[in-house]
Formats: C-alpha cells, sequence, structure tokens
C-alpha cells in the first residue's frame, strides 16, 4: 500500500490552491450565477489571427519551431517592443517564446534563483509569483502595498526590503488585482534604488496594452535597467487570444539564453498554430487592440462610480481590467464577503486576501464583462450590501 503522505512532495503540498479559482469553481456548479472572477477577455479573438490559424492548419503547418520560437514572430516582437517600450532587442539571442507568460515567469524565476536566495514580491499580485519562488527553493520577501500610495511600489518600501540575500524583484504592472501602474517618476525612483545593488528585475507587463491614463512605461526604459531586466508579456489579455497559450520574455543575453535551456527540457517549443497567429497580431491587429481598450475603459469607469455609489470605495484603475473595492465598511472579512455573496445574490467576485494578505478587506471583480452583466452584477451587489449594513 502506497502512503501518498510520504509520497507527495512536501513543497507541493504546502502550497495552497488558487483563491481566484476556488470561487470560479463555485460559479460554475450555480445556475444563474453571474461570475465576474476569472481574468479573461469577452472578447473573440479577432478574426484577422483566427483566420490565419485557419489557413496555417489548412496548409497542415504544424511541426515542432524553433526552441525560442518562429524566427519570425521573434523579429516581430522585437519590433512590438521598440515602437511600444522604445528598447531594443536582439531577436536572435534575447528573446524566448513561451507557453503564456506563467511559463516565462517560471523560467525567468528558475534561471537566476539559487536556494535560500530572496526574491521580493510586491503585493497585491498575481498568485503564481510566491509559489513559483518557493518551488524553486527562493524565499518570497513580500512588499506591500497601499491604497493610499495608489497601490503603487515605492522607493523607500522597496529599500527597507533589501538585503544581501535579495536576488530579484517582481514588477507586476499594470496589477492584477488592484489596476495600478507605475509612471515614470515612480520607476526611476525605482531605480535610483536598484543602481546600488545587483538585484535584477521581473518585469510582468502582461496588462501593458490595457493602459488607461497615457501610454505604460516599462522599467526596461529607464536608463541602465534594461541590463538588468527581463520583460515577460504576451497575446492573452491585449490580443483575446487566453487558449491560444503564448507569451514571451525579452532581456540581456546571459539570462534569455538559461531560460531558454530550461525552456528547451521543460516544453521544448510553443504551439507553432499560435506562434503563427501571434505574427498576424502583432502586424495587423493594434486597431483591434485600441478598439477593446477603449470598450475597457468605458467598463472601468461604470464599475468605478457603481462601487462608489454603493458606499464601497473604489480606487480608480488606470491600467488592466480589474477593480479592487473596499469593503470593510460591511463588517466582513474577504472571504465572508465573497461566500455571502456568490450564495445569497449569484454573483462571483474574489476575495483580496487571495492575492497577498494586504489584500484583506478588499474584493477583486473583473469587468472583462458585458455591460448587461456588469449592471446586473451591481445591483445584486448593491442589495446584497444594504442587507448587510441594515442587519
Amino acid at each position: 500500500m502506497i502512503d501518498y503522505d510520504k509520497l507527495v512532495s512536501k513543497e507541493a503540498t504546502a502550497i495552497k490552491p488558487s483563491g481566484i479559482r476556488r470561487f470560479f469553481d463555485i460559479a460554475a456548479e450555480m445556475e444563474d450565477v453571474i461570475s465576474l472572477g476569472v481574468g479573461e477577455p469577452d472578447f473573440k479573438t479577432p478574426w484577422r489571427i483566427r483566420r490565419s490559424a485557419i489557413d496555417i492548419l489548412e496548409q497542415g503547418r504544424t511541426s515542432y519551431t524553433a526552441n525560442a520560437g518562429l524566427a519570425e514572430l521573434r523579429e516581430q516582437i522585437a519590433k512590438y517592443l521598440s515602437r511600444t517600450i522604445h528598447t531594443e532587442y536582439d531577436p536572435a539571442h534575447e528573446v524566448v517564446v513561451t507557453v503564456g507568460g506563467s511559463e516565462a515567469i517560471d523560467l525567468m524565476i528558475r534561471a537566476v534563483v539559487d536556494p535560500g536566495d530572496e526574491v521580493l514580491v510586491v503585493e497585491p499580485s498575481f498568485v503564481c509569483y510566491a509559489p513559483l519562488v518557493r518551488l524553486a527553493g527562493g524565499v518570497p520577501v513580500i512588499i506591500e502595498t497601499k491604497s493610499e500610495d495608489e497601490f503603487r511600489l515605492t522607493a523607500e518600501a522597496l529599500k527597507a526590503k533589501i538585503t544581501d540575500k535579495t536576488k530579484l524583484l517582481f514588477l507586476p504592472f499594470p496589477n492584477n488585482p488592484t489596476g495600478a501602474i507605475m509612471r515614470r517618476e515612480d520607476l526611476e525612483a525605482i531605480a535610483e534604488v536598484l543602481r546600488e545593488t545587483n538585484v535584477f528585475v521581473c518585469s510582468d507587463e502582461i496588462y501593458s496594452e490595457l493602459t488607461y491614463s497615457g501610454k505604460h512605461v516599462s522599467i526596461a526604459e529607464i536608463e541602465g535597467l534594461r541590463e538588468r531586466t527581463v520583460v515577460i508579456n504576451g497575446f492573452s489579455k491585449s490580443f483575446a487570444m487566453t487558449g491560444w497559450r503564448l507569451g514571451f520574455a525579452a532581456g540581456p543575453e546571459p539570462v534569455i539564453k538559461q531560460m531558454l535551456k530550461l525552456h528547451q527540457y521543460q516544453i521544448m517549443c510553443a504551439p507553432s498554430v499560435s506562434q503563427f497567429a501571434a505574427i498576424t497580431a502583432l502586424k495587423h491587429c493594434a486597431d483591434d487592440v485600441a478598439a477593446m481598450r477603449e470598450e475597457y475603459d468605458m467598463r472601468r469607469r461604470f464599475v468605478v462610480d457603481g462601487f462608489n455609489k454603493l458606499g464601497l470605495d473604489c480606487f480608480t484603475p488606470q491600467g488592466a481590467f480589474y477593480v479592487f473595492p473596499c469593503i470593510r465598511s460591511t463588517g466582513l472579512s474577504s472571504e465572508e464577503f465573497c461566500e455571502r455573496l456568490v450564495y445569497s445574490k449569484k454573483v462571483a467576485v474574489v476575495p483580496g486576501n487571495a492575492f497577498g494578505d494586504c489584500g484583506e478587506g478588499f474584493v477583486r471583480v473583473s469587468y472583462a464583462y458585458s455591460i448587461a452583466h456588469l449592471k446586473e452584477a451591481l445591483v445584486r451587489i448593491g442589495q446584497f450590501v444594504r442587507e448587510i449594513k441594515n442587519g
């Protein structure tokens, strides 16, 4: 008889399941539920991208590609980064195509983190960073951001957490779950702190195209930071290509070389059809991205206004497609609020503490859904809040 308690990895067992998926699974088993919990665009992948994939399939071009990705796709990625974040990369040696941005993040960690190294994780943030650091033997060190700072990372908070064991900083902006962004002056202050150290940066910019206040700025643009930064991005959010599972990383050759080596053993190469489709996305679909961004912007303003009218103070996000309203006025914890809401009003949102302890007192609401769904959800949430406050 196998003793599974001894068989299963202690590190794997210690990792908590995703708080996002928990409420998604609850909603999936209910009828007439409005789920605002998953960060997935409600738009179809633009037709031109789908059409190109159909053509590739009809031609039978479904073989393995180069480990790093199709040469033409890497060239288009380099051009894309040149025109969007004004940073030049050699497509032959400084770009690797991955299975979503998530694989790129994992590769980045494994390429630079040794057991015992400290990795700075800004929170609230996406749920994967700290668990992946632990699986690589690293030690996550949390830097909490605050609503009074618009959930931006400050130079003072960063400096206070750096030690002689610090190896890597995760910079997740535009941010999931808060929608916060970093302005150029914020990044310049962060860069000033980093220049005095040997700390490397993983800049997760998967929501870069969904920036509503000016243009997205990457820390790789800041003088002296390109050589100490790997930029992570992909096609899921900006091009509504979640199921295509395609991302990329760009950075200094010594680090990308190690990431590529790990990628060879883990995956071999990203899906070929998705890669061909991504070439079309980068070459021809900027207008589609702009149209989706405009729609998200309208929804963003609608939802922020709606929560504030309900008495749930809501920071105005400047990026991504989430709002992060404060629910402390209800007297409920984040978990209690979400559980009671989904069972009593059939609206699913995600507790803020799923994204780090400092997210307690907040909930994450995705507005990657139609206005009709958002309107009805706000009506139901309003009823719920009034019932709670009236006892």
